[in-house]
């Protein structure tokens, strides 16, 4: 009986190894780029064209032909791990160990990330510089773009820059550096390539807090130009105080070209943010002139509104509340006046229906 399992158990070893033969031969026999997805096709293709130029085996490559390749085809990293993987699919696929497991190759994708991004701190640490510090409206995107650029400097997707929120990015005025939290857990620190270029994270972030503050304290966009566009740099200094730590409100908001932003937060959008970094970056971002002011039709001569327009004193707000208490107490007896005129119209209509209907 156990000379019985025994055998059983030989044959079906046999038999799975036939089987096991057949399949690998099978998939031998079978281009690669046959077997790999639609989209992933094109990448194998590429790759498998290179190593023929060069009389070289694609398949199975060695880590040191793949690293000749990404040498040859220079991409984002993005794009480079993303040809890693469909190569080490195509070698996994044939049982060949696959060539972008090595940490020669990790390593090589790993500088050249690092070198990228201390290429687009430099570059951002100059637009920052060179940004206006005064005037209005050009102060004021100054203030914010500085802020995206900083951010852009980490390595985070634009995606990951338009959905942060106040709270996620804090300050360390000791090293002069950002830390930032965004989504999925995800954590960067502003590079020092920033500092080395001029800029200052942290003043940047202080910066823009200021605008934020000064927002919360004064609803007005033309007292904030008033500011802007009469001071030196420091106009907003202190107001970053009124910034809670912990606001989740977003970080970064449109600014339309006379400087409004929305009543209610609203977030940039990626693609926003995407196109502010890129125009900087390539010196073709927009100089945001002040919009001329609009006359009026009665009066139209070469005076601006702003002459006849005087400054808001600290008590412009008391003087409002005031204003509506007294406004309150003065109309509020005028619903039971309407009212008693509704009630009094009714009447009327009543009698006046009765005398049509009954004309004796």
């Amino acid at each position: 009986m156990t000379t019985h399992l025994e055998a059983g158990e030989d044959r079906t070893t046999e038999t799975s190894a036939v089987v096991n033969t057949a399949s690998t031969a099978q998939l031998a026999f079978e281009p690669p780029d046959l077997q790999l997805p639609e989209r992933d096709r094109r990448t194998w293709m590429l790759f498998d064209d290179w190593c023929a130029t060069h009389d070289e085996s694609a398949l199975p490559a060695s880590p040191e032909l793949l690293a000749r390749f990404l040498s040859a085809h220079l991409a984002a990293p993005a794009t480079q791990r993303r040809r890693i993987s469909v190569i080490n699919a195509a070698h996994h696929r044939h049982g060949f160990p696959p060539p972008g497991r090595s940490d020669s190759i990790r390593a090589a994708l790993d500088a050249t990330h690092r070198a990228r991004r201390g290429d687009l701190a430099a570059r951002a640490g100059e637009v920052i510089t060179r940004l206006p510090e005064t005037g209005w409206p050009a102060g004021l995107f100054a203030r914010r773009d500085a802020m995206i650029l900083t951010l852009a400097a980490t390595g985070l997707t634009y995606t990951q820059i338009a959905a942060l929120r106040i709270c996620d990015v804090t300050a360390d005025p000791v090293g002069d550096a950002l830390h930032v939290d965004a989504v999925d857990r995800v954590r960067a620190v502003t590079p020092q390539g920033l500092v080395a270029a001029g800029s200052s994270p942290t003043r940047v972030h202080r910066r823009w807090m200021e605008v934020l503050g000064f927002a919360d304290r004064y609803f007005s966009t033309h007292m904030l130009a008033t500011c802007m566009d009469t001071g030196d740099g420091s106009e907003l200094a202190g107001h970053d105080g009124r910034i809670d730590p912990a606001d989740q409100r977003p970080l970064l908001t449109p600014i339309d070209r006379w400087g409004h932003t929305p009543l209610t937060a609203a977030p940039l959008t990626a693609r926003a943010v995407a196109d502010i970094t890129a125009a900087h970056l390539s010196g073709q971002a927009p100089r945001h002139i002040r919009p001329p002011l609009l006359r009026s039709p009665e009066n139209n001569n070469s005076a601006t509104q702003s002459d006849a327009i005087e400054s808001l004193g600290d008590d412009y707000y008391e003087h409002g509340i005031a204003a509506r208490k007294h406004a309150h107490h003065t109309l509020g007896g005028v619903t039971s006046v309407l009212d008693e005129i509704e009630d009094r119209a009714d009447r009327l209509l009543a009698e006046l229906l009765e005398l049509i209907e009954d004309p004796r």
